[in-house]
């Protein structure tokens, strides 16, 4: 059983939809980021960024517990476990790396500030509305041009790589995109939404996720409580 420690968000969601398209047993425990949950001691222990999610599996590599944080090393580490999804050849498995890499240095974080201009910043900043939707609109045409010529994003075998950037798509509106001005990473976004697997993840703990609006969990989030030493 590996437990997960997590939350209803992009980063959240690929280790949701990874589990269950691996078909590993898994325990969640939700995290309220909104309501100052990933600054708890016990969650710190394991993921010393206060971020989520993070994993503890009790049988791991060697047979002892292993914890990890940071979503792209859960899903290197889920697909080694699994033997699933990270490719059979060092060739693949590094083309497969790299496009994962994509997403954590890229997608991730300049969707991420987007929509965090775009919808949650105090006061709009046109400047910044404007370099990080231009920024999208980049990364999303990366991403359609590779789906022109592969079927996804590390050729014509789905991956971690798939796994880990779909999630982020799903908030397309909030980031400035229209989808269909990409229509060979629509075709990819589509079929993956599809997949029975992909349905099961992004519904994790779904419920239990609110809108932000009171001025607490905005302070939580992005104010004085994030930046406090611990």
């Amino acid at each position: 059983m590996i437990d997960v420690y997590s939350w209803p968000t992009p980063n959240g969601h690929k280790v949701h939809i990874m589990l269950e398209e691996c078909g590993l047993p898994y325990r969640v425990h939700g995290v309220d980021i909104g309501a100052g949950d990933q600054f708890n001691p016990d969650f710190l222990s394991i993921s010393p960024n206060n971020k989520i999610p993070a994993i503890v599996d009790a049988h791991g590599p060697d047979g002892k517990p292993i914890s990890l944080f940071e979503s792209g090393a859960i899903l290197v580490y889920l697909a080694g476990k699994s033997g699933k999804f990270l490719g059979n050849t060092d060739r693949e498995k590094f083309n497969t790396l790299q496009w994962l890499m994509f997403q954590m240095g890229g997608v991730g974080p300049m969707l991420g500030q987007a929509h965090h201009f775009r919808i949650y910043a105090p006061e709009k900043i046109e400047y910044a509305v404007n370099r990080y939707t231009n920024e999208a609109k980049r990364l999303y045409g990366v991403i359609d041009k590779q789906l022109s010529q592969h079927r996804f994003l590390a050729g014509n075998e789905y991956t971690i790589a798939d796994i880990a950037t779909f999630p982020w798509i799903r908030s397309w509106k909030n980031q400035g995109i229209e989808l269909s001005d990409f229509p060979n990473l629509k075709t990819w976004f589509d079929g993956i939404a599809e997949r029975p697997a992909v349905k099961r993840g992004v519904e994790v703990l779904a419920g239990a996720r609110k809108p932000l609006t009171d001025d607490k969990a905005r302070d939580i989030l992005f104010g004085n409580q994030q930046y406090q030493k611990r």
